[in-house]
């Protein structure tokens, strides 16, 4: 299955996400800002299918993190989280980077829906 790499600032979001990720069968590593995941990303030479992340966060937001991740992990397919419409807008001027923008609240089973299709349209690739 894939590798998909968390950041979202908020514990409990974060560990149901890893939880329906892991369901699925994708190894998952959790980050819980921006700055932590790049890190990892960094750590791990870009060596994830999927990145999921909030838009809003501390130290560095998912924008910022989508920036630096599109520019150095071309290959990497990059998903947002937000429950904020101002940030939707942020990014929307960001598609050619972006996969999709999942709103919150979510469902567990939408999350999983959504990472399945992005997951396979990156296969597609």
């Amino acid at each position: 299955m894939a590798r998909v790499l968390i950041a979202e600032d908020e514990e409990a979001l974060r560990a149901l996400c890893a939880r329906a990720l892991l369901t699925d069968g994708h190894e998952v590593k959790a980050a819980s800002d921006g700055g932590e995941a790049l890190d990892l990303l960094a750590r791990e030479a870009g060596g994830f299918d999927l990145l999921l992340t909030d838009i809003r966060m501390p130290v560095m937001d998912g924008i910022e993190l989508a920036l630096a991740a599109g520019r150095e992990y071309p290959e990497l397919t990059i998903m947002f989280m937000t429950g904020y419409a101002d940030q939707r807008e942020r990014a929307h001027g960001l598609d050619a980077i972006i996969h999709d923008v999942i709103a919150k609240p979510f469902s567990v089973a939408a999350l999983r829906a959504a990472v399945k299709e992005a997951l396979t349209v990156r296969a597609r690739g």
